[in-house]
């Protein structure tokens, strides 16, 4: 079993500027078949932006997604861990400020992210949860009905 967040992390960082479009968020995600991009300036991590959060900050107000920007719909401040932390940490923060994610934070900078899935992984590799996480999008037999 793991340890540390760095043996369970997602490495790598998908981010946006604060002033980047939601149409802009959302075509990155679409891109990398992500469902969340940080949210970064020069001195770091500012917010985490979701799908879920276009979805229902943005989109199902009204806004136009391409004038209304990252940082506004953002979760601002995001709770964030260290890659040295123990997996024990995150989970308690995970926990304690009800979130699925958390950026992975290391001398100020993004170098990943962990998220509620990695986890699953790393504790109970037999968990339905885990199992989940580890399919690949699209390839369950509905999926690909679903879509010709």
């Amino acid at each position: 079993m793991a340890d540390l967040v760095r043996e369970v992390m997602t490495p790598g960082v998908v981010a946006v500027r604060p002033d980047a479009s939601l149409v802009e968020a959302a075509q990155l995600m679409r891109a990398q078949d992500i469902g969340d991009v940080l949210v970064t300036d020069e001195q770091g991590v500012i917010g985490v932006l979701t799908d879920r959060d276009i979805a229902l900050r943005a989109v199902a107000d009204g806004a136009d997604p391409l004038t209304v920007s990252a940082q506004s719909v953002c979760t601002p401040d995001p709770v964030v861990i260290g890659p040295d932390d123990a997996v024990s940490a995150a989970v308690h923060l995970m926990r304690d400020h009800a979130v699925r994610r958390l950026p992975v934070v290391e001398d100020g900078l993004p170098v990943g992210v962990v998220s509620l899935g990695d986890l699953a992984v790393a504790q109970d590799p037999s968990s339905a949860l885990a199992d989940i996480s580890r399919a690949e999008p699209g390839s369950s037999p509905a999926a690909r009905s679903a879509h010709p």
